[in-house]
């Protein structure tokens, strides 16, 4: 009956588990037939029927925590609200000069369009005052009290009806709100034309006020801003601070900035103290005349004769007087550097330039070259690019960090002077401004809204800069085909023409080059798109240039017409490379072979695989051909058992020996795959700090060992080896000919102390020395062992003594 329920309670389970199971399925299945039957989008009926109930609601904000976003979010430094305040009053001023244009009377008795900052530490205060438009009443509530409501926006636009169009660089509205970072309440006086002169005020908190300024019209016209500073913003009521800022936000504001400055100035005011003195030997000297009068009596004296007490009287009655030093407030001009990009090319001189580049930069050498220009199409910007004399220094340790080379202006103010989007890393020692009228600026203005517009600018600067760089190859190079003659009959005249910033224009690009090559070639390495250009600018020596760099566009001109290759070598220095015996075969062919003994020349040729459709060979690589290869099939067939001999002689250490026309006076060489690591590049690698051999060694291209057929040492040991391929000696003249190819061919011998040893070996066989024989020991140690030998011998003999009464007693 136990083993009858059991069944029936298993039998019940396993209907219930059934059950749940075609549930679910069931469930799922209803609801993808739900999800794949719901329409994606309203039909026009629904939509019309949604349109008529819909109710309208505007979106609510918490003023106060909108205001927190803005001061405490938006911005990443806290010193950008003085640019926000210096371009507000730029604006302002722009508006009155514009409304000038029109109606001269808008400039009433003041004509001086100029902004004054001043500061009292004490008070905490910081003023920046403007004689700009002004604001109303109405605009006061209007454009301060409603947040990202920009005045400036709405006069570009009521400008752009006219005729012309005003542009001004106030776009959200936002920008004033800034000074709340460094101040806990703000004071706003402004004056327009149209209305009473008003104050606005506001802590940042729900509430502003405005109310008539009960002093009257104290400005004349324009706006004046007060900041109460927080205690922790103190820095900026500093004369230095403040000057620091405007010159690098503010530097190229149309209109003067003037700053009140505390300065030392020596003045001559009256000596107290020495004066008390005088006139105190004054009185004393009248009472002792007095008294010598009343005894001696008055003496007629000479009108003509003039006595020494008379002339130290007359000496006596000079005010004294001391120089002081006093403390005066006057008024300093900060932007006294014009922003000479906004005018014509012609109109600049070549002094201006340079003097504009070392306010830029602080680099007193000047520049080497420059280009002016302003692009125009989608996006218009002005912009003026410096080439350096001298690399920074550091230039190529600091490669991947932020660039500070191009300054980024929006109508003249400071966006950035870390902007690094418009120029690639290799070209970072470009100096320079771009400036433009309608940048997508994000709303703190402190960088820019990723767009396509971004990325045609960077694509037009580039292509500038290389035009530049061009333009200074075609002097050189225009300067090289000038006949002798023509030199002499164009004189000193073209000599001047040709030269800017102290620099023949001929000479140029070599100074450039000198200093810049590793750009260029970083350039080719990571640019693909520019690669063919950048290639043209890369310069070389090579073994028919007698050590001056050539283009590789000099060296196909000169190239046979049946070559079908640019041979180059790679090394760690000219003599290494110069004294190579991978150029003998090609120096006697007459072959020009390039000379890349930079570390990153390595690098460059896995990128710079052809010039011009002419394919780069090395020739230390495997592949290399120079047309007479038919030739060595009969030799290789001769070679072949002592190919195969030397291979087993050297085993992993070569993957292959054989019989090579790339050498011409050497023995042998090594070389390596067509797409492995060359010598030099092993080199290189083994250099690095955190490199691991082990690591890389699928990269160590299987090294091959090309023999010269008709060298007297190589036909020597095929025939010896010929006659007794066991002999231990031509082993070791195999071996030490295999590590005389691994260090002439640039590698690195492994084994040292075997080296040594086998050249001992060598050396010892050749002298008809026993290679196994004993250093004739020193005379001390000869000594000391005989020595030691007498004792051994007595030892021996006191053992022997004491053994004897033990074997009689056995």
């Amino acid at each position: 009956m136990k083993l009858f329920h059991l069944l029936v309670l298993a039998l019940l389970a396993l209907t219930c588990v059934t059950t749940f199971i075609h549930g679910e399925e069931a469930a799922a299945a209803s609801t993808e037939a739900v999800v794949a039957d719901t329409p994606l989008d309203l039909t026009a009926e629904e939509r019309a029927t949604l349109e008529k109930k819909a109710e309208s609601f505007e979106f609510q904000a918490e003023v106060h925590r909108l205001m927190d976003i803005i001061i405490n979010s938006l911005y990443s430094k806290r010193e950008v609200f003085l640019r926000e305040i210096i371009s507000n009053s730029a604006d302002a001023l722009d508006k009155i000069k514009y409304l000038s244009l029109t109606n001269q009377t808008s400039l009433g008795d003041n004509d001086k369009l100029e902004i004054r900052i001043n500061f009292d530490r004490e008070s905490k205060k910081l003023v920046i005052r403007d004689t700009g438009v002004g604001m109303t009443r109405e605009d006061l509530k209007k454009n301060l009290g409603i947040v990202a409501k920009s005045g400036t926006t709405e006069f570009v636009e009521a400008a752009a009806k006219g005729t012309d169009a005003l542009s001004l660089i106030g776009q959200f509205g936002v920008g004033f709100y800034s000074v709340y970072l460094v101040a806990d309440k703000v004071t706003v006086v402004s004056k327009h034309h149209n209305d009473t002169q008003h104050v606005w005020e506001s802590s940042a908190d729900r509430t502003f006020t405005i109310a008539e300024d009960p002093r009257g019209n104290t400005l004349g016209r324009g706006t004046q801003v007060t900041l109460h500073l927080k205690d922790d913003a103190l820095d900026f009521a500093n004369e230095a601070e403040l000057k620091k800022l405007i010159q690098r936000y503010s530097e190229f504001i149309n209109y003067p900035i003037w700053l009140q400055v505390t300065k030392n100035v020596e003045k001559e005011v009256v000596d107290e103290e020495k004066l008390k003195e005088q006139e105190a030997k004054k009185a004393e000297k009248a009472k002792e005349e007095a008294e010598k009068k009343e005894t001696d009596g008055e003496k007629k004296e000479d009108d003509l004769e003039v006595s020494e007490e008379e002339v130290a009287e007359e000496d006596d009655s000079k005010t004294p007087m001391k120089k002081i030093t006093e403390q005066v407030k006057e008024w300093e001009r900060v932007n006294d550097v014009k922003a000479i990009w906004t005018r014509n090319p012609r109109d600049i001189t070549d002094d201006e330039y340079a003097s504009f580049y070392k306010s830029l930069t602080k680099d007193e050498t000047g520049p080497l070259t420059k280009i002016h220009f302003t692009a125009e199409g989608e996006i218009t910007f002005r912009a003026i690019l410096y080439v350096p004399k001298k690399a920074p220094q550091g230039l190529y340790d600091r490669f991947y960090e932020k660039s500070t080379s191009l300054r980024l202006y929006v109508r003249r103010v400071l966006i950035s002077d870390e902007f690094e989007d418009f120029l690639p890393r290799y070209l970072s020692f470009i100096k320079g401004v771009v400036d433009s009228e309608d940048l997508p600026l994000n709303v703190s203005r402190e960088t820019l809204a990723q767009s396509r517009v971004l990325k045609v600018m960077a694509k037009k600067i580039t292509r500038k800069v290389l035009e530049m760089l061009k333009k200074m190859a075609d002097a050189e190079k225009k300067d090289e085909e000038k006949d002798e003659k023509e030199e002499k009959k164009e004189g000193e005249e073209e000599e001047k023409e040709e030269e800017e910033h102290g620099v023949k224009k001929s000479e140029q690009f070599a100074t450039f080059y000198k200093e810049f090559a590793k750009s260029i070639k970083l350039g080719v390495i990571d640019d693909r798109s520019n690669r063919a250009k950048l290639a043209k600018l890369l310069r070389f020596p090579t073994s028919k240039s007698e050590g001056k760099l050539i283009s590789l566009t000099d060296y196909i001109d000169r190239m046979d017409s049946k070559q079908k290759h640019i041979y180059y070598i790679t090394g760690a220095s000219l003599d290494e490379v110069k004294n190579s015996p991978f150029l003998e075969r090609l120096t006697r062919k007459g072959l020009e072979v390039v000379f890349m003994v930079d570390a990153l020349d390595e690098y460059l040729t896995q990128s710079l695989t052809e010039f011009d459709g002419t394919p780069l060979q090395s020739i230390t690589k495997e592949g290399l051909k120079l047309g007479d290869e038919d030739k060595l099939e009969k030799i290789k067939e001769e070679f072949a058992d002592f190919t195969k001999w030397l291979q087993g002689v050297y085993g992993d250490k070569v993957e292959k020996v054989v019989v090579s026309n790339r050498i011409a006076e050497s023995p042998c060489v090594l070389v390596t795959g067509q797409y492995g690591w060359s010598a030099n590049m092993e080199r290189i690698m083994k250099a690095q700090t955190f490199a691991n051999a082990d690591e890389a060694t699928w990269l160590h291209s299987k090294r091959t060992m090309e023999i010269n057929p008709r060298h007297p040492i190589i036909k020597e040991l095929k025939a010896k080896s010929a006659a007794d391929a066991e002999d231990k000696s031509l082993v070791d003249v195999a071996n030490l000919l295999f590590d005389s190819a691994v260090v002439s061919s640039g590698f690195h011998l492994k084994d040292t102390a075997d080296f040594a040893k086998r050249l001992q070996r060598v050396v010892s066989t050749s002298l008809s020395i026993d290679p196994n024989a004993e250093v004739e020991q020193e005379p001390e140690e000869e000594e000391k062992k005989e020595e030691e030998k007498k004792e051994e011998e007595k030892v021996e003999t006191t053992e022997a003594t004491d053994d004897t009464p033990k074997h009689d007693e056995l």
